[in-house]
């Protein structure tokens, strides 16, 4: 167990994410009815549910990084312009106009 003259933070962060923390928040009582009848549903404590959104938001995080890279590397950058965005239209009403003619 590190000391507290330990020159090493590491090891007290080690030591220290074994530690449960809590935290006292105030939020709007209508909000407090929601988490509670959410968590409730789906059989949770509040601070297990509350887990579970800060988990979901992480990975979706995650997701939109993953997908912002992927779009990234995907391959040679395109110059867009306003004659871009009006060629895509002229396709898209092209599109359009062909399939409410079948």
């Amino acid at each position: 167990m590190p000391r507290r003259g330990d020159p090493n933070p590491a090891s007290w962060r080690k030591m220290h994410s074994r530690i449960i923390d809590n935290m006292t928040i105030t939020i709007d009582p209508k909000v407090e009815a929601r988490l509670r009848e959410r968590a409730e549903a789906e059989g949770l404590s509040i601070a297990a549910y509350v887990e579970r959104l800060v988990s979901a938001d992480q990975a979706a995080e995650e997701e939109l990084e993953s997908l912002a890279l992927e779009g990234l590397n995907s391959g040679p950058a395109i110059e867009i312009g306003p004659g871009y965005w009006e060629e895509r239209h002229r396709r898209l009403d092209e599109r359009l106009a062909n399939t409410s003619t079948r």
